[in-house]
């Protein structure tokens, strides 16, 4: 059953002038892991800014927005074959546990100048 869905989009170059602009934008908002991705992506401006997007998309699906929940828990990682996942943290991972959310569902896709992702928050209840 979906508990609920989030979308956004985000301009590549929002997210470059940001990140040159603030040599901290990244680790105030991304994650140890997230960083490393980022760095064996050659830290391509459209790799962070989808990632970013996939953050908003899943504070969407939860339906809380940053109310409670930090940037860091949302965590936006890829198995082995590239493919993105979710590991939620602290908040986001207590009110998906008190929603009955069991998985979140993402998929990321950019050009060179937009980022998108869409987020499915599934719920384990009947």
């Amino acid at each position: 059953m979906i508990e609920g869905i989030g979308i956004d989009i985000v301009e590549v170059n929002r997210i470059k002038k940001a990140i040159e602009k603030n040599k901290r934008f990244l680790d105030r908002l991304f994650t140890e892991r997230e960083i490393l991705l980022f760095s064996g992506k050659g830290y391509r401006f459209t790799t962070v800014a989808g990632t970013f997007a996939a953050k908003e998309a899943v504070l969407k699906a939860l339906g809380t927005g940053l109310r409670g929940i930090k940037w860091k828990d949302i965590e936006v990682l890829n198995d082995e074959i590239g493919k993105p996942y979710i590991e939620l943290h602290n908040n986001a991972r207590n009110l998906a546990y008190r929603k009955g959310i069991s998985e979140i569902l993402i998929t990321i896709s950019h050009t060179r100048y937009n980022a998108v992702a869409q987020a499915i928050a599934i719920c384990s209840k009947v």
